[in-house]
């Protein structure tokens, strides 16, 4: 285990910049997943920390000792790849043993740490086999086995499970995840799917343009997003948002005011001043049918019945796309208006010209 500290990690191609200065400390046995769209430098960041990728200011630190200039193979760590990076011509046996036979480690101990990386990845009866005789997410095993064996301080896994179905990646990450518990290593993961990062994590890393969007854990991301994009990006199916004006309330209140909706908010939640142009957040499971018939229309365009919930994607009278989630056989047909309410408590509100969020635990001072 150990703790690995990103300390103003910079990184650029000639004069393009990829990365704009990231700094993290996660903690020694933390699983930390790097998650954003395509692009937005997370596979990067990871082959920094790695050593197969220079980094062109900032250090990174691994139990304190600066690793900048320490060749990739004496850092200690291990890394699992998208391509499983499999040798198709050895067993996977010999797969697992190769890189500690490269470094002269006693036979026998090798024999303890593959039969041991086996039977806890329940590989035990394809280690005769070669690679090519193995599905995808055996395959994917044997690359995790093959880290298993090094014993590293950190596993670094970039985007490992991208390559197989859906029912195998749901398999797997619960594999992995088990696999954390039971080795207690330091883990950083890549992935783009939010849903792979809210499952695994102890904490998140989202990452847009090279940039640190937020940082904590998959709940908090959830509950109290910093902005519009982590807002938008953790959460599925994604956050809602209406546009509109912030206007004066009741005592100790404010009021958001957007065609065919309005909503009275707690003035102590945000640090927002009226006629501030703002943006409204919601989920789409705080979103409840209203039993009076009030509250803001909905024009059903497509619905989703799944036997335990119901999706319904509509539109609002400004044009705004919206999706309320239910539970249970709701019935509702396209075309059809229905009326949902808001549950001011559930709310967000972000300035609609920088997306940050006006939620009063993220302002310096209350406006």
């Amino acid at each position: 285990m150990a703790r690995l500290e990103l300390r103003a990690v910079k990184k650029r191609y000639g004069k393009v910049p990829a990365i704009h200065g990231i700094d993290l400390d996660i903690p020694s046995g933390e699983f930390c997943v790097f998650v954003g769209p395509s692009g937005c430098g997370k596979s990067t960041l990871l082959r920094m920390i790695a050593g197969l990728e220079d980094i062109t200011a900032g250090e990174v630190a691994i139990d304190g000792e600066v690793v900048n200039a320490i060749p990739a193979a004496k850092r200690g760590l291990a890394m699992v790849f998208q391509s499983y990076a499999l040798y198709p011509h050895m067993s996977v046996r010999s797969n697992l043993s190769f890189g500690l036979e490269n470094v002269n480690m006693p036979r026998p101990e090798i024999d303890m740490r593959v039969n041991e990386a086996a039977r806890m990845l329940q590989i035990e009866d394809y280690l005769d086999r070669r690679p090519g005789q193995l599905s995808g997410g055996q395959r994917q095993r044997v690359a995790i086995g093959r880290a298993v064996v090094r014993e590293p301080r950190i596993f670094l896994f970039d985007e490992p499970l991208s390559n197989l179905d859906a029912e195998l990646r749901v398999a797997t990450r619960g594999e992995i995840s088990t696999l954390h518990r039971k080795l207690g290593n330091t883990m950083v993961y890549v992935t783009h799917d939010q849903v792979e990062a809210m499952t695994m994590a102890d904490k998140i890393a989202v990452l847009r343009a090279g940039l640190l969007e937020q940082f904590g854990a998959p709940l908090d991301l959830y509950n109290h997003p910093a902005n519009s994009f982590v807002a938008r990006f953790i959460g599925s199916p994604k956050m809602n948002f209406i546009g509109g004006t912030v206007a004066d309330g009741e005592v100790a209140g404010i009021r958001f005011v957007s065609e065919g909706a309005e909503l009275a908010l707690d003035r102590s939640r945000f640090a927002v001043a009226p006629g501030t142009s703002v943006e409204l957040g919601i989920r789409p499971n705080h979103l409840r049918l209203s039993k009076d018939g009030d509250g803001m229309p909905v024009e059903a365009k497509s619905v989703e019945q799944l036997g335990g919930e119901t999706f319904v994607y509509g539109i609002v009278p400004d044009g705004t796309d919206i999706t309320v989630h239910m539970q249970g056989q709701v019935p509702v047909e396209p075309g059809e208006v229905i009326h949902v309410e808001i549950d001011p408590a559930l709310a967000h509100l972000f300035d609609a010209e920088t997306g940050r969020s006006l939620s009063e635990r993220y302002q310096t001072k209350r406006i």
